[in-house]
């Protein structure tokens, strides 16, 4: 395939969705939990590649979390051997409703990806190229 002309390119990062529910009664002090975030968590989440890391929540408890990285498992997996994010999982642990007891990050659901709007224009720019 021919190099997009537009400027265009298709994202080197995976792009990672996912979703928990926090437990209604649990909302405003999630929220005040993640206003601020130990610094050393912050380091740790960037140190092991989660980048362009955002979290969403719904007034009905829906979580939705967003982050790029070069690779989600070894992301997740550098993350598990730290110490810093044993004792967030577990502070964390009762604001959630459905994980049957293990760690968010064991248990979230990862929604896949079915549109990306930059993929799209790259690859129509790509294949607009050669007309």
């Amino acid at each position: 395939m021919a190099a997009p002309t537009n400027g265009l390119q298709a994202p080197s990062k995976a792009r990672v969705c996912f979703t928990l529910r926090v437990r209604p009664d649990r909302l405003d002090e999630y929220r005040e939990r993640h206003a601020a975030v130990w610094p050393d968590m912050l380091a740790a989440l960037a140190e092991t590649g989660w980048s362009n890391y955002s979290l969403f929540l719904g007034d009905d408890g829906l979580l939705v979390g967003y982050l790029e990285t070069d690779d989600f498992d070894t992301a997740r997996a550098q993350m598990a051997e730290r110490e810093v994010n044993a004792r967030w999982q577990a502070e964390m642990a009762p604001f959630f409703e459905g994980t049957g007891g293990a760690n968010a990050d064991d248990a979230f659901t990862v929604l896949p990806e079915v549109f990306n709007l930059e993929t799209q224009l790259a690859q129509a720019a790509g294949e607009g190229a050669g007309k």
